[in-house]
């Protein structure tokens, strides 16, 4: 799967990610006051390093894949982490 910008976007959106804009997009992930995941992306690139953000986020290909093409939200997102013990 090749990430471009607007999955990015979707990805913050249905996550529901906190972002600031420096040199980069930064957005993270927090839950319960927690942060539990960061990522980012660069404002000059069309395509971004999938497998980087995909790890960022504690996410196999087809969980990531699953988020950009509408099969996952927040909710889901939340049980994949506390299936990790990240929660």
């Amino acid at each position: 799967m090749r990430l471009k910008r607007h999955h990015f976007e979707t990805i913050v959106t249905k996550l529901g990610l906190i972002t600031r804009n420096s040199g980069d997009r930064h957005a993270w992930f927090e839950h319960d006051g927690k942060i539990i995941a960061r990522t980012k992306r660069s404002f000059g690139t069309a395509e971004l390093p999938t497998d980087l953000i995909r790890q960022q986020l504690k996410l196999n290909e087809d969980q990531l894949g699953n988020l950009v093409g509408c099969q996952l939200g927040r909710a889901e997102y939340i049980e994949i982490l506390r299936g990790r013990g990240l929660l």
